[in-house]
């Protein structure tokens, strides 16, 4: 069957893929080398050295290019060095309009690192797409968009934005780590550059770090897959392997995320001792029926505020907490929870944090594929 033909369940497990030409093994193997033998100066059977290609990478590259309907995938050795690639497309004095509410790493990349190289960001709302308009000028060559965004589960009408890129001639870029491709294909609304942390839900199973970028033009494939190999910051063959696997159950993890996502929102929004909760399935979150249209469903990462909590109050629940685990990260198997002001967003200054809303009593939930009563008894305890 065309690979083209197969619905998203069956991309996940084929897509990209074929056995081993040497010996037919159904998993690409892990190819351990560095180098590769060449019969003559140039001549080699595809591949010369591994930072510059690799067959499990390549495995690992062409599932990317399939769950996202796109045509070349790029894996990295972390999300933040396929971001850093994606910044190396523009030269000193081009200018970037980015989500103002986005992950702290990303953040500190942007302001920290190719500030004083001369690119200049804006960072903004966007759920009213229309605004956007309004930062572009001359210099503008990127718009830099997360949705649903960390940690406040903003959505962004990533056609509205595609279509306002393509009138100016910008390129936009779309973080597609909390919805994954099987929530949404930010390359089928129109998008240039998908970027994953593959370390959260498509590796899913917190035992990689591995980062990815998936497009539809070669023009741009090429210029970032030069970046790539001048740079060096791809991935592993073990990473590969292990994020190849990890995606082979993207479609039945990500089911079982949302319906956890959707049992734990609904709990906390019930809740007495709850004052906000962030969740984009709610029919009265600000761009709900923008997430209808976008995405098949509303994934399983939520941020809630306990009423009249203050800093300390919050760090106490996610210290109280049993069945969830504190740590960085989101996305795996196991239901994770975390403290943004002091954990992923600390390297954003509190003042712009708080105008985005991520205030120091914010807590952050990655749900799991746990059992929905178990969490929800957990969470019960911990808030008390």
């Amino acid at each position: 069957m065309s690979e083209k033909k197969l619905k998203f369940n069956s991309k996940t497990i084929h897509g990209g893929q074929e056995p081993d030409k040497a010996y037919g093994a159904v998993m690409p193997p892990i190819y351990q080398t560095s180098t590769y033998a060449q019969t003559t100066p140039g001549g080699h059977q595809g591949y010369e050295y591994s930072r510059s290609a690799n067959p499990t990478r390549t495995a690992l590259e062409k599932s990317l290019a399939s769950i996202e309907n796109g045509n070349y995938g790029l894996a990295f050795a972390s999300g933040l060095a396929a971001i850093d690639a994606v910044i190396k497309l523009l030269n000193p004095g081009d200018e970037v309009i980015s989500t103002n509410d986005l992950y702290g790493g990303s953040y500190r990349l942007f302001r920290q690192v190719f500030e004083k190289f001369g690119i200049g960001f804006h960072f903004i709302g966007m759920q009213d797409a229309a605004k956007i308009e309004d930062y572009i000028n001359e210099k503008t060559k990127l718009i830099w968009v997360e949705t649903p965004t960390n940690p406040m589960m903003n959505v962004i009408d990533i056609k509205s934005v595609s279509a306002l890129a393509k009138k100016h001639d910008l390129l936009l870029a779309v973080d597609n780590t909390f919805a994954t491709p099987y929530l949404q294909t930010p390359l089928d609304l129109g998008a240039d550059i998908v970027m994953h942390s593959a370390t959260k839900y498509l590796g899913g199973h917190s035992d990689v770090v591995v980062g990815a970028l998936v497009v539809k033009d070669k023009g741009l494939a090429d210029k970032l897959y030069f970046i790539q190999n001048a740079s060096g910051a791809v991935c592993g063959p073990m990473d590969s392997f292990l994020t190849l696997r990890g995606i082979k159950t993207l479609h039945v993890r990500m089911q079982r995320h949302s319906e956890n996502g959707k049992a734990i929102a609904e709990y906390l929004a019930n809740n007495p001792k709850i004052e906000k909760v962030y969740w984009p399935g709610f029919e009265d979150h600000p761009n709900h029926e923008i997430a209808k249209s976008q995405m098949t469903n509303f994934g399983g990462m939520i941020s809630f505020v306990p009423k009249g909590s203050s800093y300390e109050e919050a760090i106490k629940i996610v210290e109280n907490l049993q069945l969830f685990t504190l740590a960085e990260s989101l996305g795996g198997v196991e239901s994770l929870a975390g403290h943004p002001a002091s954990m992923t967003h600390a390297s954003i200054p509190k003042e712009e944090r708080e105008k985005s809303g991520v205030v120091d009593s914010l807590i952050r939930l990655s749900v799991g594929i746990e059992d929905a009563d178990d969490l929800i008894a957990d969470l019960e305890q911990a808030i008390g």
